[in-house]
């Protein structure tokens, strides 16, 4: 049996609000991107992530890779965005067994709408709140952070 090494008092605080920051602050950005543009964050991180690519184009498995997605959620997702023709699924040229998903113009649009209040969002959620200082301990933590929780850089902001 291993000696638990327990959280010292700074790291218990940190650690508690990481946690809280954790939980609340995908609700924060739920909120201003659906009442904004109908969308939720996880459906315009999707989308963002096909705008930045080729011909605004990935495998479904990649995206679902990019933005940490089992299949059938990011499937459920894509259905809902196909419905409102902001992506369209079609046939893998390179791959007849994959699907690629594509950013519509209509799914263009929408990104290009969606982004500066999202931006905004973030800027006021988490920004504006920082000095310079502290956005360059943020990226340097949260790059450690991912090399832990994503090795292979697989999710977009790894490969940012």
């Amino acid at each position: 049996m291993t000696d638990t090494r327990w959280l010292d008092d700074d790291e218990q605080r940190a650690w508690l609000r990481t946690a809280a920051v954790l939980e609340l602050m995908p609700g924060a950005l739920d909120a201003q991107l659906s009442r904004d543009q109908d969308l939720t964050h996880f459906e315009y991180f999707a989308l963002a992530s096909l705008s930045e690519a080729p011909e605004r184009t990935l495998r479904i498995t990649e995206l679902a890779t990019m933005t940490n997605a089992t299949l059938p959620r990011l499937s459920r997702v894509l259905t809902g965005l196909e419905k409102t023709a902001l992506v369209e699924r079609s046939a893998c040229a390179e791959d007849r067994r994959a699907k690629n998903v594509t950013l519509t113009e209509a799914g263009w649009a929408k990104v290009v709408a969606a982004a500066p209040g999202h931006v905004e969002n973030v800027r006021q959620l988490v920004f504006d709140r920082l000095s310079d200082e502290q956005v360059e301990q943020l990226s340097a933590i949260t790059e450690a952070l991912l090399g832990e929780l994503d090795p292979q850089g697989r999710m977009f902001a790894s490969s940012r």
